[in-house]
């Protein structure tokens, strides 16, 4: 049997992207993750700076984990809360992509807690 090399390059294409899903709880988990990351990023302004990292130079953009972690061994944020918001959001995210809006519900209540909201 043979394939077209239109139909093979359609086959790679479509086995190549990753599903997209927005759930009903897809705009309040961007929120909450906005709100984390301006969290993350005035503790990082407002703290003690730190000693610059080898992978800080590697032109590579620091993401909210990266922040947090270093926030977390300059004491700006407890290894508690990192932990807290971290799971919470997981588990939103989780529950989103399986249609569970009270278990997404449920957990960004836990991160917006150790926001303090």
């Amino acid at each position: 049997m043979k394939i077209s090399v239109v139909m093979l390059g359609a086959i790679l294409f479509a086995s190549s992207m990753s599903p997209c899903h927005a759930g009903a709880c897809s705009p309040e988990i961007d929120a909450v993750q906005a709100r984390i990351t301006a969290k993350l990023e005035a503790d990082a302004a407002s703290g003690p700076t730190g000693k610059e990292s080898a992978a800080a130079t590697e032109h590579r953009q620091p993401t909210p984990k990266s922040i947090a972690a270093a926030e977390e061994r300059l004491g700006d944020i407890s290894r508690n809360f990192v932990e807290d918001v971290g799971n919470a959001m997981a588990r939103a995210r989780s529950a989103d992509l399986a249609g569970d809006e009270a278990g997404c519900e449920a957990a960004l209540a836990v991160a917006r807690k150790a926001l303090g909201d």
